[in-house]
């Protein structure tokens, strides 16, 4: 009887016994797990194997070949000593776009980080290299350095995170990501669209000063490497790194690396767009000169389109320029081309109320005929003309050839005195009587404007661009 009840115990805790095979010395490594685990009671559980995940058991060798979990990353390399050197290298990607109305620049570039840390050093018979990625940069020391004046910035993270992670077996490191930033520029206008703009963008450790970390171009000069950048409405003349240091009231002395650029702006796409048009609306102006004086509602339409046209040209100038307080050399040129249209106006304005004038006096030194019927000569402006008057009644007036006009000669004084030898006349005089004679004959005035106004515009322009070019 007790034999029996032994092998009846035998056969039904031996298929237990299996299946806790784990509980044993010699069991497998890999766990079964039940696939289903709202199985029905009763039914046969089934099981499958769980395999072992691999990159999280390389992530472990990592950390533990360069002994992660036995020092304090918080602190700096050689913290209480002296400062630990840090080298930057840059190289610039892309240049994005720079606003001239927000003042600053978009920058794509590659930041690179050398440093010595000798707490990741480890031993290797190769001397060869470990490359990480953005996940072991969270457990380990590295500098904290930030972008001085900038306004946005952010690191690549299509298809993971752009960061590199480079340690040799000595403890040097190599932390490089790939960073788009954009920064202050502040930008002079004076000279606006023949300008140069210096922009810089500067790199600064946050928390550690000078006496903690000093920050170095790693090679000189030739830390800082471009590609071939090509901008729209800019040309790059250079770019050069430099160094320097910057104070802080509160917290001390920082080092500062900058990285310097010039850009000179292309003036072929300003001359299409504002200067071009200018000089036409100003020479359409000049064209007035040459119409007749009595055509008012030509030459008015004219000068009022050619004004409305530059104001037009101002306004769309001004819309896409910052709000600044001094001249811009683009607006020197608007408004001084504003000023000659404008004077167009004036100018015909002037003749026709001279003309008005003349004629006026010429009826008044007249006496019209009873048969003259003044609405024939009475133009569509609204003056008298002398081309309209018949004169034939009054041809028994005697004609002076220096006074073609038809008016009696100026009785002479006889008792006036010759001026002596060596006696001057006033010019006054002179200066009044050819100031009578362009009153008296407004028609000279357009015959002027048409040399003047060309000469003089064309002499602004040889001064203009002399100056800004």
């Amino acid at each position: 009887m007790p034999l029996a009840f032994k092998l009846f115990l035998l056969t039904w805790l031996w298929p237990i016994a299996l299946l806790n095979g784990s509980d044993f010395p010699d069991s497998k490594k890999q766990t079964e797990v039940p696939l289903n685990d709202h199985r029905k009671q009763g039914s046969r559980p089934e099981f499958r194997m769980k395999k072992s995940d691999s990159t999280k058991s390389t992530l472990i060798k990592s950390e533990q070949l360069l002994r992660i979990e036995e020092h304090d990353f918080a602190m700096r390399p050689g913290f209480g000593s002296s400062a630990i050197p840090v080298g930057i290298d840059v190289q610039v990607e892309s240049i994005d776009s720079i606003s001239e109305v927000n003042m600053d620049f978009t920058m794509t570039l590659y930041l690179r980080h050398y440093w010595k840390d000798e707490r990741l050093s480890f031993p290797s018979t190769s001397n060869k290299s470990r490359t990480f990625d953005g996940r072991l940069v969270k457990k380990i020391w590295v500098p904290d350095v930030f972008f001085v004046h900038s306004k946005r910035s952010f690191i690549h993270d299509t298809t993971m995170e752009n960061i590199m992670l480079r340690v040799y077996p000595d403890g040097n490191i190599l932390y490089s990501v790939r960073i788009t930033v954009t920064a202050l520029c502040s930008m002079d206008f004076s000279r606006f669209p023949l300008d140069k703009q210096n922009c810089s963008l500067e790199l600064e450790s946050y928390a550690y000063n000078e006496k903690d970390l000093m920050l170095y171009w790693k090679n000189g000069n030739d830390s800082l490497r471009t590609e071939e950048i090509l901008l729209s409405q800019f040309f790059i003349e250079q770019f050069n790194p430099f160094n320097g240091l910057a104070f802080y009231s509160s917290t001390g002395w920082y080092n500062r690396l900058y990285i310097n650029f010039i850009l000179r702006r292309h003036i072929f796409f300003f001359m299409l767009q504002t200067y071009f048009p200018t000089m036409l609306m100003v020479m359409l102006s000049w064209v007035s000169f040459w119409i007749d004086r009595r055509a008012v509602p030509a030459r008015v339409s004219l000068g009022i389109t050619t004004v409305l046209t530059m104001t037009t040209i101002i306004t769309g100038v001004s819309a896409s320029m910052p709000q600044v307080s001094y001249v811009k050399a683009v607006d020197i040129y608007l408004w001084t081309s504003f000023l000659f249209v404008f004077l167009s106006v004036i100018e015909y304005a002037a003749v026709n109320y001279l003309t008005t004038i003349e004629e006026m006096k010429k009826l008044k030194s007249t006496k019209i005929p009873v048969t003259y019927n003044t609405t024939q000569a009475m133009a569509f402006d609204g003056c008298f003309h002398d081309n309209d008057i018949d004169l034939t009644a009054f041809s028994s007036i005697p004609m002076n050839p220096m006074n073609p006009e038809g008016r009696p000669p100026p009785r002479r004084n006889t008792t006036v005195n010759v001026p002596s030898e060596g006696r001057r006349l006033r010019r006054t005089r002179s200066l009044k009587r050819s100031v009578e004679y362009v009153i008296n004959n407004s028609h000279i005035i357009d015959s002027y404007s048409r040399i003047l106004f060309p000469f003089a515009y064309l002499l602004f322009n040889i001064i203009y661009w002399s100056l800004y070019s």
